[in-house]
């Protein structure tokens, strides 16, 4: 982010992004698409964000693309976000974190989004192994979806919300075990919709404090500007990574077109600061 700024672009081939494109909805278009957004700007912005469920769509062959897809960011020098929201107990945690978080595994990511409504601890397998092999994960815990408010603004035997526990956990994950022994953000990271609007002040939740990165989806054809998410993530708006994908991938396929929307998109985000 010091470097290219707070921009990730999402890769979300939907069928119909597909056929503006001139691509089939097969694996050749999702390869294609997938390929041509990795030229167009990989090495402009801070992260790509594969929407893994868009490939799943697509069977072996569409996890195939994935698999190069993740190998061909490495090659150029862009983090990878799996945008997977995964999330279990025991075993089954341990195998997910395995398959996104190992060194070696053929769907390895620089980070994998995870789903902590089974509790924050059942994350611990891919805590521990994201820690261990230097990536890092993305918590949802405050979202824009209309149903997400029922579970998450909920109030617990603390009078604190869900969101507010899970930025809670987070944030302890972060601490530095001493001073100056780590950099200004963790390696927990936490999802927060950049249309949440006043949630953030409403619930009493701290992001600045929590030293976690933040994912924020929703800039551009979600309706959320830049100065939106200036507005909303207040002081920790320095730590946010902001995700525009239909904003940016309407843009193509040409990759001109491409680089230059996500050039405008990064330099609306730098003006915000």
């Amino acid at each position: 982010m010091d470097r290219r700024g707070q921009l990730c672009v999402g890769i979300d081939p939907h069928p119909g992004l597909l056929a503006e494109w001139g691509l089939n909805d097969d694996a050749a278009g999702l390869e294609r698409f997938s390929r041509t957004v990795v030229e167009a700007v990989g090495e402009q912005v801070a992260a790509l964000k594969p929407q893994v469920a868009l490939y799943e769509r697509h069977g072996s062959t569409g996890i195939a693309v994935l698999e190069r897809l993740l190998a061909e960011c490495a090659d150029a020098g862009v983090l990878s976000i799996a945008d997977a929201k995964r999330g279990d107990i025991g075993s089954t945690m341990a195998a997910y974190a395995d398959a996104w978080l190992r060194d070696g595994s053929p769907l390895a990511a620089d980070a994998v989004t995870l789903s902590p409504y089974l509790g924050f601890e059942s994350l611990r397998p891919a805590l521990d192994l994201a820690a261990e092999t230097g990536r890092g994960v993305f918590v949802l815990a405050l979202t824009s979806n209309p149903e997400g408010a029922s579970v998450q603004h909920t109030g617990g035997p603390d009078s604190r919300s869900v969101a507010a526990r899970i930025v809670d956990a987070a944030a302890a994950e972060n601490v530095r075990p001493e001073a100056g022994a780590e950099p200004d953000l963790g390696s927990v990271g936490l999802v927060v919709g950049a249309t949440v609007g006043t949630a953030l002040a409403d619930l009493d939740i701290d992001l600045a404090a929590s030293r976690a990165p933040l994912l924020a989806p929703g800039l551009g054809a979600q309706g959320a500007t830049a100065a939106d998410l200036r507005r909303t993530f207040a002081a920790a708006y320095p730590n946010v990574l902001a995700t525009s994908s239909r904003g940016i991938l309407r843009a193509g396929p040409d990759l001109r077109s491409l680089r230059e929307a996500a050039l405008r998109t990064g330099a609306e985000l730098a003006s915000a600061r």
